[in-house]
């Protein structure tokens, strides 16, 4: 007998088989008002938090700085496509 283990439930499913099951119960859970939402407020403290975080990082913080102004091609080429002439 095999001695590995073997993949059951979810694990069986497809990447798109489980986001349809979640997008599912997302709907069902909002459809009886138990989808906690977020307000303005609650997002804003959410993204304090997350900022306050990454910023502790100070080498990841600097390499950020160091790239700031610097443009990628493909952000170029995507604000000229928008840029009207």
């Amino acid at each position: 007998m095999d001695e590995r283990k073997r993949k059951g439930g979810f694990a069986l499913l497809t990447p798109e088989q489980r986001k349809e099951i979640a997008r599912k119960g997302g709907r069902a859970a909002q459809k009886r008002g138990r989808a906690h939402q977020f307000g303005s407020e609650e997002a804003r403290e959410a993204g304090k938090k997350g900022g306050a975080k990454v910023s502790q990082d100070r080498a990841y913080m600097a390499r950020i700085g160091a790239k700031g102004g610097r443009v990628r091609p493909s952000d170029r080429k995507a604000s000229r496509d928008g840029e009207e002439e």
